[in-house]
């Protein structure tokens, strides 16, 4: 856990000192679920709301790095699913969790909020970061996130973005339940809890510090009217 805290930190702050000519900075707003032992499968099950703040330090136009600032809402709840064992159990949680996170981002074409409008891109991103979890109890654990998205330049500087993504913790007690299994049966990808977040985001960049940049040579392109 040590390890990959000092990982993430050590790349936050590298991008930051970097400079901000290939940066972008965004918001984001949308919703958290939760995936455990209350709710085994349903996607966008008991969904809450989400925020959060990004900053993107733009490698390339197909590759980036992203560092996250995330919080949003998780609730569960055994009496919501028409089994004999939850509807006896009755067990239900909620709370909050916060994420710090690095993600490597790309893009399937090239992509920037400079030049040209109306370009656009599907892409990926996975990292590593650190969610703090205040459901059943306050603790943090090490989180894998990964996304799906689709990234659009609607307005000069701007952009926005819609964006899936899951996250795998290291973490079995969101709601307050244990895994009923002897321990040497325990698997790392069944066995903890997760979390999503499905959300819109609106970025920006500052526009004149990239003009000297050669790999966005169309920042002195006339701009489409």
């Amino acid at each position: 856990m040590r390890k990959i805290i000092l990982v993430t930190f050590l790349i936050s702050s590298a991008c930051g000192i970097s400079g901000q000519r290939n940066a972008d900075y965004g918001v984001t707003a949308g919703t958290t679920s939760y995936i455990g032992d209350i709710n085994p499968g349903r996607l966008f099950y008991s969904v809450q709301p989400a925020a959060g703040l990004f900053y993107r330090y733009n490698l390339h136009p197909r590759q980036s790095l992203r560092m996250n600032l995330l919080a949003g809402g998780l609730s569960g709840n055994d009496l919501d699913f028409n089994n004999d064992f939850q509807q006896a159990r009755a067990s239900s949680f909620s709370g909050m969790v916060g994420e710090w996170s690095t993600m490597f981002e790309f893009n399937f074409f090239p992509y920037h909020t400079q030049g040209k409008r109306w370009k656009s891109t599907p892409y990926l991103a996975a990292g590593a970061g650190i969610a703090f979890i205040n459901t059943t109890s306050f603790t943090y654990t090490p989180v894998i996130p990964f996304s799906a998205g689709f990234k659009l330049n609607f307005y000069k500087n701007l952009g926005i973005e819609a964006e899936i993504g899951f996250r795998k913790t290291f973490y079995d007690n969101f709601d307050g339940l244990t895994d009923l299994t002897d321990p040497a049966e325990n698997v790392w990808l069944h066995n903890n809890d997760w979390y999503t977040y499905t959300g819109l985001s609106v970025t920006w960049k500052i526009y004149n510090k990239l003009a000297g940049c050669p790999v966005y040579d169309d920042v002195r392109l006339k701009r489409k009217r």
